[in-house]
């Protein structure tokens, strides 16, 4: 795309400090480093999370930061070395990255990736630095995700791709809200009664489709 390498100026909901709410502001984008993908948010739900870190619950948290960890969107641009994604490709952020190596990848119990930041807070990207400015200050990056921007950088262990033909404004929820919802249910209560299994495997036939 014509903005590859390029910064890119755009708007984003930035939490300044914490009991403060959000402030839309034109915020600088740098280009994807290596192993980085540059996203165009399409777009994003709110989690209780987000809340959380509004509201300043959440004692570790860095500000100024952009929340938002449930979004779906296009990928404008990659960096050196990303291999299996392309700009042009549908995609959602993972604020629980998949690098598949550690034994947590490797294990079919778990997804809690070796690599996560959720509960660290450190709020910046693998490199330890944030794509991020906002006024001439640096702005946290939260949960390996930041969606409540048009646009944001990840780290390539930290997006799926999907299909081209899946609605963003749907499948968005599936970065936490559903998934979140559903591991609860199938893995942790181990609801596969009779009564609800018919309900589970429909919604999962038609989830495949769209993803």
């Amino acid at each position: 795309m014509a903005t590859a390498g390029q910064v890119i100026k755009c708007k984003a909901a930035v939490c300044w400090a914490p009991k403060q709410p959000l402030s839309i502001e034109e915020i600088e984008v740098a280009p994807p480093k290596a192993h980085e993908v540059r996203i165009k948010i399409v777009a994003t739900g709110i989690c209780g999370s987000d809340e959380h870190i509004i509201k300043g619950e959440i004692g570790d948290t860095k500000y100024p930061v952009i929340l938002g960890h449930e979004g779906a969107g296009i990928i404008e641009s990659v960096g050196e070395g990303v291999t299996d994604l392309k700009p042009g490709d549908k995609v959602i952020p993972l604020f629980m990255p998949q690098c598949r190596k550690c034994k947590c990848c490797l294990n079919p119990d778990t997804n809690l990736c070796y690599r996560k930041e959720f509960g660290k807070y450190n709020e910046v990207l693998a490199d330890n630095t944030t794509r991020f400015t906002c006024k001439g200050k640096p702005v946290h990056n939260f949960s390996n995700t930041s969606t409540f921007t048009e646009y944001t950088v990840v780290d390539e262990i930290s997006v799926v791709k999907i299909k081209q033909n899946a609605p963003l404004d749907k499948v968005c929820l599936i970065g936490c809200g559903f998934a979140t919802g559903y591991g609860s249910a199938v893995k942790i209560a181990k609801m596969f009664a009779d009564y609800f299994e018919d309900v589970w495997i429909e919604e999962h036939k038609r989830l495949k489709r769209i993803i």
